[in-house]
């Protein structure tokens, strides 16, 4: 069952899928049309999964569900990640690699290779203060205050 991502509980479970381009307004719209059909029909054992999705940064999509409704199953999950897949791969996008770290430099999302990451902090590409996305979050209610956060802060302080 679609809702308004806005509108789910702030304790809904979220997933983000991060794109390694950047979307241009064309590829968002098919993205949202594509995921909302998806999450329209999307069910765990044959029940309903109130879902919404939105897109952040022009980079990242995020679904989320309310499992106070109903809670996802591995395999609603596995549709799921089989979707993106799809999504990406129409797109010519990858949205599952995961060794790529999401950093925001004057409003703007770049992202690095995550073994680059130790000599970007020594050369002072990367500082204490270098806003660093934590895409590993599980809840809608972390979206405003621990998604994006300066790197000492983050799980890049062992860095500094």
């Amino acid at each position: 069952m679609l809702v308004p991502f806005e509108k789910l509980n702030p304790q809904s479970k979220i997933w983000i899928y991060q794109s390694d381009k950047v979307l241009d307004k064309k590829a968002q719209k098919f993205v949202i049309d594509k995921t909302e059909s998806f999450l329209k029909e999307w069910t765990a054992h044959g029940n309903s999964l109130e879902a919404g999705v939105q897109i952040r940064y022009d980079q990242f999509i995020i679904i989320g569900v309310d499992e106070a409704f109903n809670e996802a199953s591995g395999c609603s999950i596995d549709k799921s990640v089989a979707f993106f897949r799809g999504l990406g791969n129409a797109l010519n996008i990858d949205l599952l690699e995961r060794s790529k770290v999401a950093i925001k430099n004057n409003n703007q999302v770049g992202l690095v290779e995550f073994t680059e990451i130790k000599k970007m902090v020594t050369e002072g590409l990367i500082t204490p203060v270098t806003e660093v996305f934590n895409n590993a979050i599980v809840a809608k209610k972390e979206l405003e205050f621990d998604w994006v956060l300066p790197a000492g802060k983050s799980w890049l302080k062992r860095y500094f």
